[in-house]
């Protein structure tokens, strides 16, 4: 009983001195850039390239109609044998996906009459990732043989970029570095430190410079090639030096 005694008698002194010590912390914040500096802020973009090894387009069948269903029925069984293309081409299923679906009316327009219905239209399209680029061409002809009449594409990009990005954000790093030193000099000064770093931006796709071809299986070319070129990988960063 004593100890328990002695135990709740020294609980308020414990907590006194607690709050002695919140009250003696100081309540002010060290400031990020020391008074006796000068500041100098960089803004560089860091870059590099890779070649583009994904490639995605877009595929579909525009079937027209008397009615909505007789629409329908032939778009479905075309975008039927224009799926087993894709398939039998390697694609895999986690790389093909529905985008489109639509049934629309045409209409027939007049002067001071309603618009009278002619017939329908269906479309169905797929978007398809092709990871051998080499081979997207050929599996397009194969989709326009098969009835595919409307083909977006190919956006050309990375799989995976994170090595690409690492690469650009120290090249950047190296240009502000490079620029600060040349401000440092003919300032007649030098850079002491870096104080911070800031991010702003990313760009592993690069431009959107889409190759946009729409044929009809007759007027089809006999093979169809694609380059992949080269894609640039950018970071932009801000970088603050102190200067002495």
């Amino acid at each position: 009983m004593k100890t328990v005694l002695l135990a709740a008698a020294l609980a308020p002194m414990a907590l006194a001195s607690v709050a002695a010590s919140a009250q003696s912390a100081p309540t002010t914040v060290e400031p990020m850039v020391p008074a006796n500096g000068t500041v100098l802020d960089i803004s560089a973009e860091g870059r590099t390239t890779r070649v583009p090894d994904l490639a995605t387009i877009r595929a579909g069948v525009v079937s027209q109609g008397a009615t909505a269903a007789a629409a329908l029925s032939d778009n479905a069984a075309r975008m039927t044998r224009v799926l087993a293309a894709v398939k039998r081409a390697g694609v895999a299923d986690r790389d093909i996906q529905t985008a489109t679906v639509q049934l629309q009316p045409q209409y027939r327009y007049g002067d001071n009459v309603p618009p009278t219905i002619t017939g329908y239209q269906a479309i169905n399209t797929l978007n398809i990732r092709f990871r051998d680029i080499a081979t997207s061409g050929s599996v397009l002809d194969a989709l326009v043989a098969q009835g595919a009449n409307q083909i977006d594409g190919p956006n050309l990009s990375l799989d995976n970029p994170d090595a690409a990005l690492d690469e650009a954000r120290t090249d950047a790093v190296r240009r502000a570095r490079a620029r600060a030193e040349l401000y440092a000099k003919a300032a007649g000064m030098r850079v002491l430190r870096i104080v911070s770093i800031t991010e702003n931006g990313e760009n592993a796709r690069g431009p959107e410079r889409p190759m946009m071809l729409r044929a009809m299986a007759a007027d089809a070319p006999s093979k169809t090639s694609i380059a992949p070129g080269e894609r640039d990988v950018t970071v932009d960063v801000s970088v603050r030096f102190l200067l002495g």
